[in-house]
């Protein structure tokens, strides 16, 4: 990972930006192992909501938001590294409204289910 190219270029940031852009990095990939384990708790374990086919589809858009979360989390991280080694403001991202919606609409469609019940 040292020998990528934009790694080499603009200056070397002061470490403790670096840390913290990991630590950054770090809570995104947590939430994307929660998202996920959310779903495999709603698929798993839910047998007294229905229909199935529902809970299976919010089960898979929840293991597809991890696996995307993951991805914006070391696009995010990049770029920030990136920002900072020219001295550039940090970039905005696309995750927070993503996962807001995705959310949104889970919790959205379980409160349905469980009023139908």
């Amino acid at each position: 990972m040292g020998n990528s190219r934009w790694r080499q270029d603009g200056e070397e940031p002061d470490y403790r930006f670096s840390l913290a852009n990991e630590r950054t990095f770090l809570a995104w990939i947590r939430t994307a192992l929660a998202v996920l384990a959310g779903g495999v708790l709603l698929e798993q374990f839910s047998s007294t909501l229905g229909p199935h086919i529902v809970l299976v589809i919010l089960a898979v858009m929840l293991a597809l938001l991890g696996a995307g979360l993951s991805v914006l989390a070391y696009l995010r991280w990049r770029a920030n590294e990136i920002a900072m080694r020219h001295r550039r403001p940090l970039p905005g991202t696309v995750a927070l409204p993503i996962v807001a919606a995705a959310v949104l609409a889970v919790a959205a469609t379980i409160a349905v289910l469980l009023i139908v019940q």
